[in-house]
């Protein structure tokens, strides 16, 4: 098969879909790899690195396109990255479609197979290709915060973890998926007091089993959510609902009760974020005041530790790369109930229940469709 790796071109977007060492273990198993020039420069990987790995480099993205059957990136294509696209690609990337009905409009207009890391999952129903940038994120966003807090950030001017003889700050995690509890393991280890809220009990057991006295877990309700988010310096969003828009757990009204200088770093951002006043920024301009609240949300969190970040990715998609190169993409997608679970577009129908339901778009049955 045709493997197709163009250089991302959202902003500050550095990440790349294939490294050359997984380049080379697609060769090895009798692929064609072209990579668009200079797709990893800022990594510090040659375009001589992927040539000694086997791709072939090619100048511009419409070749890479051109080529490819199945096309292999990081972040969602961007307007001009849906205008190359045809009925013969399978798209496999990040998509989170439901926050982005003109991305879902243009991938339906292409024709082409679109598969989302972010749906796919494994057999104990986990989402192995989100949870190594959710990691990511979930410890970015303590760095965020904190440094979102300083005075000159507009926020409260207040450490984290105190100091001797002052209160350490109060840091909110709403959601205990893998987001938030590397969140909490960050916060926790700046020795803030940190309180983690979510609906599910079990999840919550098990956070208050291994971090014990260090972290205040508290089941998800409106009341709660209300009072921990009104008494806190730092709250991080980190709820997700697999493919749906992030639910709405923090009001405009909550926020205008916020103390003044505090802040919200919405890692759902990607999904439409947890906060009615959140909008997606990027790392030009990562953060805003609104009602004395600073916000970050840049939604492509990860991208800031860009090299971490795409070998962490790159571990996790490789295994997917080779069963959609292996016999084409429709035959893994029939063999693999895993895989078919990222499959959010298909012949110009949303296949996915949850990103349908978002777009208020009829959904096709993705196991009938594929047959």
């Amino acid at each position: 098969m045709h493997i197709g790796i163009p250089k991302e071109v959202k902003v500050h977007e550095y990440r790349v879909g294939m490294t050359p060492a997984n380049v080379r273990e697609a060769v090895a198993h009798g692929h064609d790899v072209f990579v668009q020039s200079d797709a990893a420069a800022h990594l510090g990987f040659s375009n001589l690195d992927y040539e000694n790995a086997g791709a072939r480099i090619e100048q511009t993205a419409e070749a890479v396109f051109e080529q490819a059957q199945l096309i292999v990136k990081v972040k969602e294509p961007q307007p001009k990255e849906c205008a190359l696209l045809r009925e013969n690609h399978t798209l496999f990337t990040y998509l989170h479609l439901a926050a982005n009905p003109d991305l879902a409009r243009a991938l339906m207009s292409s024709g082409a197979t679109a598969i989302a890391y972010e749906t796919v999952t494994s057999p104990t129903k986990g989402l192995p290709l989100l949870a190594p940038m959710s990691e990511v994120a979930g410890r970015l966003a303590v760095q965020a915060g904190a440094h979102c807090l300083e005075m000159e950030q507009g926020g409260r001017g207040i450490l984290l973890g105190g100091a001797a003889g002052v209160a350490a700050a109060d840091v909110v995690i709403l959601g205990g998926g893998v987001a938030g509890t590397n969140a909490v393991r960050m916060a926790v280890g700046l020795e803030a007091s940190v309180t983690c809220i979510d609906i599910d009990i079990d999840r919550l057991y098990a956070l208050d089993q291994y971090f014990g006295a260090s972290l205040n877990t508290i089941f998800a309700t409106k009341q709660s959510i209300e009072d921990y988010v009104l008494e806190a310096d730092l709250v991080i969003g980190a709820a997700l609902v697999p493919g749906a828009a992030a639910p709405k757990l923090i009001t405009n009204e909550m926020v205008r009760k916020m103390k003044r200088g505090s802040v919200i770093v919405d890692i759902a951002i990607d999904q439409g974020g947890i906060s009615e006043t959140s909008r997606p920024t990027t790392y030009d301009q990562p953060s805003y005041v609104e009602h004395d609240v600073v916000h970050y949300c840049v939604s492509n969190m990860p991208g800031a530790v860009a090299r971490t970040s795409t070998y962490a990715l790159n571990n996790a998609t490789l295994p997917y790369v080779l069963a959609l190169t292996k016999n084409g993409s429709l035959d893994a997608l029939r063999n693999n109930s895993n895989l078919l679970a990222g499959l959010n577009v298909y012949k110009g129908q949303i296949t996915h229940p949850a990103v349908a339901d978002a777009l208020g778009i009829p959904c096709t049955n993705s196991a009938d469709t594929i047959r």
